[in-house]
């Protein structure tokens, strides 16, 4: 494994994290799933263009916090056994939920897959913005300045546990047998999904964004997808005096702080060689898993994709 870059493969499977975690952070997310659980989602499914003789594909939308609608992507399989496993897809930071084709695979397995889009991203899904301070570029720093509940993030997770919810409560589905999937962004919003939604069995992110802010920052890494963490400080607070407030608010938001409450079994894929989600960051959240877990790891590969990798995912979510 290259050295020059990272942390030795040891210090990586000990590394705890330095970003800190803000003294309420659990009532912070208490708080949280109370408000997305006094929600009428007013879920609704629109029959997709895209369809299969297999598999029905549905545009779902529902109301999130805030009063957002949320898209995502729906298929099920017409023939299949109920009820019936499922999986969550998440995807990465700025994209969308993707084209049908490659939901298909699980359709014909007998999975219904629900594939969602991030708010204020490339898909369908509202931001309904309101924020205060800057909202020119960037989604870890949208609500930095306002109260910690406006954090953009903080509706993005809990848009990824709800729509998790909304596919187990599908009468079609067993709530006992659903994954989620997903890489960077998607990879922190999977460990999101799971840490919030405890029912989840088993999760598998790629390289996961979203995680141990400080250390991105004082590896000098603050660029790339982490480049509006460097663009805030250059901002609003160019000489670092309000550092330790920023960072303590931006840990509310941070994945491994949420990594303890997950209790599906974990799959984590991470590449040595990644700049942009440095493998530091990746196992700040890993090392605090506290069930079943393994990482597949990638010594000469860095933040694309990686060979063989959706083969195994597949396998390891296939066996729900």
């Amino acid at each position: 494994m290259p050295l020059l870059f990272d942390m030795s493969r040891e210090r990586l499977e000990a590394y705890q994290g330095i970003n800190p975690r803000p003294a309420d952070f659990d009532a912070y997310w208490e708080r949280g799933l109370a408000e997305m659980r006094a929600l009428d989602p007013a879920v609704e499914l629109v029959p997709a263009k895209f369809q299969v003789p297999f598999a029905e594909c549905f545009d779902l939308f529902f109301t999130g916090v805030g009063g957002a609608r949320i898209h995502a992507k729906l298929a099920r399989p017409r023939q299949a056994a109920a009820p019936h496993p499922a999986v969550v897809q998440f995807h990465g930071y700025s994209g969308s939920s993707g084209d049908w084709l490659d939901k298909m695979p699980w359709a014909a397995l007998g999975f219904t897959i629900a594939a969602l889009d991030c708010r204020g991203q490339a898909g369908l899904s509202e931001d309904v913005g309101g924020v205060k301070g800057n909202t020119l570029r960037g989604q870890i720093i949208r609500g930095l300045d306002d109260a910690p509940e406006r954090l953009l993030f903080r509706q993005i997770f809990l848009d990824c546990a709800q729509l998790a919810g909304l596919v187990m409560a599908m009468p079609e589905v067993d709530p006992g047998r659903v994954g989620c999937f997903g890489g960077s962004q998607g990879g922190g919003l999977t460990l999101a999904c799971a840490a919030l939604e405890p029912r989840i069995r088993r999760a598998a992110p790629n390289f996961p964004f979203l995680c141990d802010y400080q250390r991105v920052w004082e590896m000098d890494q603050a660029k790339d997808a982490y480049a509006e963490l460097k663009e805030f400080f250059r901002s609003f607070d160019p000489l670092h005096e309000r550092e330790k407030e920023i960072f303590t608010r931006l840990g509310y938001i941070d994945v491994q702080h949420l990594a303890p409450r997950i209790r599906a079994e974990v799959m984590m894929a991470v590449g040595f060689c990644d700049t942009v989600c440095p493998p530091s960051t990746q196992f700040a959240a890993y090392n605090k898993i506290p069930g079943k877990k393994s990482y597949v790891a990638y010594p000469d590969f860095g933040h694309e994709g990686l060979p063989g990798h959706g083969d195994r995912v597949f396998q390891f979510l296939k066996e729900l």
